[in-house]
């Protein structure tokens, strides 16, 4: 096998733990997937308040997101690949039941656009950065007033 189709086989083989970590852990709330796919040392670089480090602190943010959105699916809707690195976005969408940010369970159907990064060594994740678009979801509930929009004479308003 050349060097050029082992690198195909790793890229290949760290997008299909990348569907794994999005579908079965965060979207099945399947836990022991990050057990097994990320580093002992894994380091998340997307800031969350108030979690532990970690593989634990990630079981923490996914048991709280199935809390506060019980029906929460994930659809990955694009992904891409090169050497370490797996770039994905895809959609949240679930169900707010749950308190959130101190505002009791509304019925309303969120959607969450996300963007990830994550990097791998030996076919487990060791760095992540999330840019999840926590403004359009909190505008979505009702926690953040419309943004404003140009009136035709140049004046804003609501």
């Amino acid at each position: 096998m050349s060097t050029q189709q082992d690198e195909g086989a790793v890229t290949e083989r760290n997008k299909e733990a990348m569907r794994r970590i999005i579908v079965e852990g965060f979207g099945d709330g399947k836990l022991d997937v990050f057990d097994e796919l990320f580093a002992p040392d894994f380091k998340e670089h997307q800031v969350i308040t108030g979690l532990p480090p970690g593989v634990e602190g990630l079981k923490a943010r996914v048991r709280g997101l199935r809390a506060v959105m019980p029906d929460l699916t994930y659809t990955i809707e694009d992904m891409a690949a090169v050497g370490d690195k797996v770039w994905s976005y895809f959609v949240a969408r679930g169900t707010h039941k749950g308190e959130f940010f101190g505002v009791p369970g509304t019925g309303k159907v969120v959607t969450i656009d996300v963007m990830d990064l994550t990097r791998f060594e030996d076919g487990r994740v060791v760095d992540h950065w999330g840019v999840p678009d926590r403004f359009g979801m909190l505008e979505q509930l009702g926690l953040l007033p419309p943004p404003q929009q140009e009136a035709a004479d140049g004046a804003r308003r609501q």
